[in-house]
C-alpha cells in the first residue's frame, strides 16, 4: 500500500509539517507527564483509525519504557487497573475531545472538572493542545492512507 500523497516530498506539506511539529514541541516540553502524552496520542489514534500514528506512538512509548501491558490496555482503559486517576482523566478528555462530532454537547463539564482535578492550568493547556494536535496528525494520515508498520522509534528526531 502506498500513501496517496508523499507528505515529506511535497513543499506545501513539508512546510505545514514543520509548523505543526514546532507547535508539538511546546507540548512535549510542558510539564504534562511524557507517559500521559503518549497515552493520549495512542488513544486518539486508535479512535481515529490512524494506523501510522498508533504504530509510531506505541513504539515510542515502549522505547521510553512503557510496559506492554499498559500499551495493550489503552483501548480498554476504563476496565484496566494499570492507569492512574490522572491518566484516566486525560484519557476521558481525549476520547470526548476526539469524538466531538459524536456528542451534541462536546466535552462534558464532568470530564473537564475531572481533568482539572489532576492537572494544573499549564498541563490542561498542554493536554488540550495535544488532543488537537494528534487529531490533526491522524486526519492527515488517514486522508492520505499513510501505511503503518515501518516506523522506528526516534525516526523523526
Amino acid at each position: 500500500m502506498d500513501a496517496r500523497l508523499h507528505l515529506y516530498g511535497n513543499a506545501v506539506a513539508t512546510k505545514f509539517a514543520r509548523y505543526i511539529n514546532s507547535a508539538g514541541k511546546v507540548v512535549s516540553d510542558s510539564t504534562l507527564p511524557p507517559a500521559t502524552q503518549e497515552l493520549v496520542k495512542i488513544r486518539a489514534s486508535q479512535i481515529n483509525g490512524c494506523g501510522f500514528c498508533t504504530d509510531m506512538h506505541t513504539k515510542d512509548a515502549a522505547h521510553a519504557g512503557e510496559s506492554a501491558q499498559r500499551l495493550h490496555l489503552v483501548a480498554a482503559w476504563r476496565e484496566a487497573k494499570v492507569f492512574t486517576d490522572a491518566e484516566r482523566a486525560a484519557l476521558e478528555l481525549t476520547e470526548q475531545g476526539t469524538r466531538i462530532a459524536d456528542a451534541a454537547g462536546g466535552v462534558t463539564d464532568e470530564a473537564w472538572a475531572n481533568a482539572a482535578k489532576y492537572h494544573d492550568e499549564d498541563q490542561l493547556a498542554a493536554l488540550v493542545s495535544l488532543i488537537a494536535l494528534i487529531n490533526a496528525y491522524n486526519r492527515m494520515n488517514v486522508i492520505i492512507q499513510q501505511p503503518a508498520g515501518d516506523y522506528q522509534p526516534g525516526q523523526f528526531g
